[in-house]
């Protein structure tokens, strides 16, 4: 078995000189790193008063907690739990759409095949991170302040959140979109009202369409833990159960909000196939 030529390592070196000289920098760059985040790893664990024996006392506090869950039971309280969990959701449902219907026209000043100047798209987009930028929940504490306790809050909180989401989702939805169609509408004689009703929207709203599908499955969880808060639906009874100690109530209300996301994301996930399978024979 013949035996391959030993590399020549002075021609290589003087071929690659940066591979075989790297600078000290270039060398100890990665060691550094790990460096800075091991420090910052123990720095965390010692300003936050992390304690091996409270965490071995609280797995112990959990386990009995979990057994105290057992079975679930939800005593005479269904039909209520029922309705906050169809009010939670409702707040998902809506909110989302509220959501959508708002950032499709502000989604195409913001995307860079409609809107060219930056005058005009750049602070669209920076309007759009900052509405993206703050969570739901913080959302949902303002507008209880402003619209008071209840379902109503939780919707304006999830549409204002998600505005900004879907704001930027669709204009780069768009920005992807193929400028062929448009130019076509554009040969015919179409203004930039057409480009924009036939020429761009048939191409993107099945993907607007499934992303709205997938926020909607994503947003009932949402709902849940803004309920919490005072934004009304089943996290709100949930917050209330855990505040009595009704461990059995808790685990029938996880288990119900368990089964609901499950159905969701199972029936989104056929519609979402079924639009990318319509766009595909298209």
């Amino acid at each position: 078995m013949s035996q391959l030529p030993k590399p020549n390592t002075g021609e290589l070196r003087e071929k690659y000189p940066d591979v075989f000289d790297r600078p000290a920098s270039a060398r100890l760059a990665m060691p550094a790193m790990i460096a800075a985040a091991l420090a910052v790893f123990v720095f965390g664990l010692v300003d936050l008063d992390f304690s091996p024996t409270k965490l071995i006392t609280g797995i112990s506090q959990l386990g009995w907690i979990t057994m105290m869950m057992i079975p679930p039971n939800p005593g005479s309280s269904f039909p209520l739990y029922m309705q906050a969990l169809g009010e939670t959701l409702s707040i998902a449902l809506l909110g989302t759409t509220l959501a959508a219907v708002m950032a499709l026209p502000v989604s195409l000043l913001a995307a860079r095949n409609i809107i060219p100047s930056n005058l005009i798209r750049f602070p669209v987009r920076r309007f759009l991170d900052s509405i993206r930028g703050i969570d739901t929940l913080i959302w949902a504490l303002v507008w209880i302040n402003v619209v008071g306790l209840g379902p109503f809050a939780g919707v304006l909180a999830i549409a204002v959140s998600d505005f900004g989401a879907f704001g930027k989702l669709f204009s780069e939805a768009i920005e992807a979109a193929d400028r062929k169609q448009v130019e076509g509408i554009r040969a015919s004689g179409g203004n930039a009202l057409h480009e924009i009703r036939f020429g761009l929207l048939p191409q993107v709203l099945p993907v607007i369409a499934g992303q709205v599908l997938y926020f909607i499955e994503s947003n009932t969880r949402s709902a849940t833990i803004i309920g919490i808060v005072g934004a009304g639906g089943i996290g709100l009874q949930l917050a209330e159960q855990i505040r009595v100690l009704e461990w059995q109530h808790v685990s029938f209300l996880i288990l119900m909000i368990l089964i609901a996301v499950a159905v969701i994301d199972f029936i989104s996930g056929k519609l979402r196939f079924a639009i990318i399978g319509q766009r595909a024979v298209a």
